[in-house]
């Protein structure tokens, strides 16, 4: 019966967002929004230690291909060793434990929370193991196969369209919308780290991820490329590298608009998220790339380099190869934020691979990680 009434809940709930949405924006959580002055000290300290100490740390490893630079010494951090495969481990240990730690997240509450797949994986994983019970808001246009690892993880599934709520963009803003919604109902039960706003998410790479590629590289990096999702990698990485060194390049990609680039998004169609809005301005330049282009690229890092990357991987090459000519010489560092593992679906569709070749390069590729902790 309890189930019964949530899906009821849930009903009433979207067609009422459909009749107000183009009057009021729906307030994205604000009650269990993580305000930025989280203390960057205890924010993991309640997550079972064994997960946190395997995230970050992730590997960097040269691109030898001259597909891909030349005389350009150009690194790729491999984000799908960290747990549950992608750099979104990183964001998702930070925000839980934070929630924690501030006494919006306790016991018998579920983390509701929007999500293009990676988050939502990251999150149930870990609530898995201390406890929690999971709901996800996710676009429609996800990869089947992150679906069913959702699912097989243990997570309950909202699936949005992209007309729910006119008034807002595409893809992952009518998730937010919907989590929002739900969430402003029953504060009490529920927990929303929201990725687009939460704190938690840029500290995770002011703290980890941009000191792993400083010491990576010896303090010489002089290049960081990125996809933008959230804005929590960029801003994260790139206000720790700038400290650094003011002259380091900070260059941020974006895919097309109605793109298939899962992880991404475009900010001429979609809110820019709080996470990002904050500290725009390390961003230098931002370039745009299309869905053939990154989907090429993916191609040629499997074909050149032996590598099982992630679409949004081949849009950060893709941005790559647009600039280019234009970066000083000295270590430029992309980020790789996940595998392959759940777009052969995707591959399929838009010819990057026959399923003979995909299976091929999944088995026999370089640096693969251990399947068990995913």
């Amino acid at each position: 019966m309890r189930y019964l009434s949530l899906i009821t809940i849930v009903i009433d709930r979207i067609f009422q967002i459909r009749r107000e949405c183009n009057e009021e924006f729906i307030s994205i959580g604000s009650r269990n929004r993580l305000q930025m002055d989280v203390p960057a000290a205890a924010l993991q300290e309640n997550v079972d230690a064994t997960s946190i100490r395997q995230v970050g740390n992730t590997p960097l490893v040269q691109l030898t291909h001259s597909r891909f630079g030349e005389e350009k010494d150009v690194f790729a951090k491999l984000e799908w060793f960290n747990p549950a495969g992608s750099l979104k481990a990183r964001p998702a240990s930070w925000m839980i434990s934070a929630g924690e730690d501030r006494g919006l997240l306790k016991k018998g509450m579920t983390i509701m929370e929007p999500t293009s797949g990676n988050t939502g994986i990251a999150i149930t994983k870990f609530a898995r193991q201390l406890g929690y019970k999971v709901e996800l808001a996710i676009p429609e246009g996800v990869s089947s196969e992150t679906k069913e690892k959702l699912r097989s993880g243990g997570a309950k599934l909202l699936v949005t369209e992209d007309d729910l709520c006119p008034r807002v963009g595409p893809g992952t803003d009518q998730s937010i919308a919907l989590a929002g919604a739900l969430i402003h109902n029953h504060p009490d039960q529920y927990y929303m780290p929201n990725q687009y706003e939460n704190e938690a998410n840029f500290l995770s790479h002011y703290r980890g991820t941009g000191p792993e590629i400083w010491e990576q590289t010896h303090g010489k990096v002089k290049t960081f490329i990125t996809g933008i999702g959230t804005g929590g990698t960029i801003t994260g990485v790139g206000t720790y590298l700038k400290e650094k060194d003011s002259s380091i390049r900070v260059i941020a990609v974006q895919p097309q608009k109605n793109h298939h680039i899962q992880g991404l998004r475009n900010l001429d169609e979609s809110e820019v998220p709080e996470v990002l809005k904050r500290r725009y301005d390390v961003i230098d330049e931002t370039v745009t790339v299309t869905d053939d282009e990154s989907f090429h690229m993916v191609n040629e890092l499997a074909n050149n380099e032996n590598l099982f990357p992630g679409p949004s991987s081949g849009a950060v090459m893709a941005g790559f190869q647009k600039v280019v000519g234009s970066l000083d010489n000295g270590p430029i560092v992309v980020i790789f934020g996940d595998d392959a593992s759940k777009y052969k679906s995707v591959y399929k569709e838009f010819g990057v691979f026959t399923t003979e070749a995909y299976e091929k390069l999944r088995i026999n590729s370089r640096f693969q990680r251990d399947s068990e902790n995913y």
